[in-house]
């Protein structure tokens, strides 16, 4: 680390997690294709921050599967195989389950209200056809549901698989989506009521659903950068 770029880095906030959260959601859009080149200059031009965040930021997203590294290559997005992309699915119908079962032990008042009002917010939408605002709402439910479990390690392997998930499936309209939202809240109901093997049960079939079609990725152009973004900052990053 040079003295300027460590300067930048403890002045400025931006911190890896932003920068992280940055990359990460340019490679589930698609903005960075699987096997293109992350060269850590262009991404710290476009995300308007130091090399130093950047660099780290590489590094997790190496541990979450999202980038790797080649030999003479440098860092690369990472090239998800069919079948690779099949073994999510089956890890997300052992974690699911089980994260549902801990959230009927472990769950408190605050995460029943949230999930009970996304339960609402989401049969309404389903009901009067607004169907492009489910999605966020699945999202933030299953993220939820990942907390009510009161495993720490257990809600951040699922927000890790929802990702790659997101990132390996083309995501599909729901076909009956104010049914979904009801399984939702008999779901939410048993997390309530204490029953773990109910909520087991109903989350082992919730997670039987179609993830849509694995996608099929062009070839990426070396050194492929998009052009600059607004600059990334802790606050206005997703997590």
């Amino acid at each position: 680390m040079n003295g300027d770029d460590e300067g930048v880095h403890r002045r400025g906030g931006i911190s890896a997690h932003a920068v992280c959260t940055a990359i990460r959601d340019d490679i589930v859009s698609g903005a960075f294709p699987p096997g293109s080149r992350l060269v850590e200059e262009l991404l710290a031009r476009r995300y308007g921050v130091s090399r130093v965040p950047v660099r780290e930021a590489l590094r997790t997203l190496a541990s979450e599967g999202f980038v790797t590294t080649r030999r003479h290559a440098g860092a690369c997005v990472a090239e998800p195989t069919e079948r690779e992309a099949a073994d999510l699915l089956d890890v997300r119908a052992l974690l699911e389950p089980l994260g549902a079962a801990r959230a009927a032990q472990r769950r408190t008042e605050a995460h029943l209200k949230v999930l009970r009002g996304l339960v609402r917010l989401g049969q309404e939408r389903a009901r009067t056809g607004r169907t492009s605002e489910l999605r966020p709402l699945g999202d933030w439910f299953d993220e939820t549901l990942a907390q009510a479990s009161g495993s720490p390690s257990l809600a951040a392997l699922l927000t890790q698989l929802r990702r790659k998930i997101a990132w390996v499936y083309a995501a599909e309209p729901p076909v009956r989506p104010l049914e979904s939202w009801q399984a939702c809240g008999a779901l939410v109901d048993a997390v309530a009521r204490g029953d773990a093997e109910r909520a087991r049960t109903l989350a082992v079939a919730r997670a039987g659903r179609s993830p849509g079609k694995f996608r099929q990725w062009r070839p990426a152009a070396a050194d492929r950068v998009p052009g600059p973004k607004q600059s990334v900052n802790a606050a206005g990053a997703r997590s």
